[in-house]
C-alpha cells in the first residue's frame, strides 16, 4: 500500500459517495453531493478524474460516461492513511496508538471491547511467529 496525496473536502465527499454505491457516474455523484453544494456536474466529474489518476478509483466506459467504483474499501483506505501517518514520525506506534485512542474519545464499551480483541489477537499471532 502506498500513501496517497491529501485531498479536499470535495474529493472527501465524493469518495464517501462513491463508497456507499457499487459504481456511481458523474451525473449521480452530481446529484447526491454536487446539487446541495452548488456546484456544476463539470466539477463532479473533474473530481472523480482527480481520484481517478491519484488511483483511488477505477473507471469504466459506459456509452458516453464514465462509471465509477472505489479502488479500495474505506477502510483500507483510512489504514493505509494510518501507516503513513505513523511512518512519517518514526514509526513508533505506540504513541500512534495512544493518539488515536485520546482523538477518538470511543465512549461506547462494545466497540471498545471489539477494538481490545483485535489488538489481543495481532498481539496473540506476533507471538506465535
Amino acid at each position: 500500500m502506498h500513501a496517497f496525496p491529501p485531498l479536499g473536502d470535495l474529493e472527501v465527499a465524493v469518495l464517501e459517495y462513491v463508497w456507499s454505491q457499487p459504481e456511481a457516474s458523474a451525473k449521480d455523484a452530481h446529484a447526491a453531493i454536487g446539487a446541495e453544494r452548488g456546484i456544476s456536474l463539470n466539477t463532479v466529474q473533474s473530481t472523480l478524474e482527480r481520484l481517478h489518476r491519484k488511483d483511488l478509483l477505477d473507471r469504466v466506459k459506459v456509452s458516453h460516461s464514465y462509471r465509477y467504483s472505489a479502488r479500495l474499501r474505506r477502510e483500507e483506505f483510512v489504514a493505509a492513511l494510518v501507516r503513513d501517518v505513523v511512518d512519517r514520525f518514526g514509526g513508533d506506534s505506540s504513541a500512534a496508538l495512544a493518539a488515536f485512542m485520546d482523538a477518538a474519545d470511543i465512549p461506547d464499551e462494545e466497540v471498545l471491547r471489539a477494538f481490545e480483541g483485535k489488538l489481543q489477537r495481532g498481539a496473540n499471532s506476533r507471538g506465535s511467529s
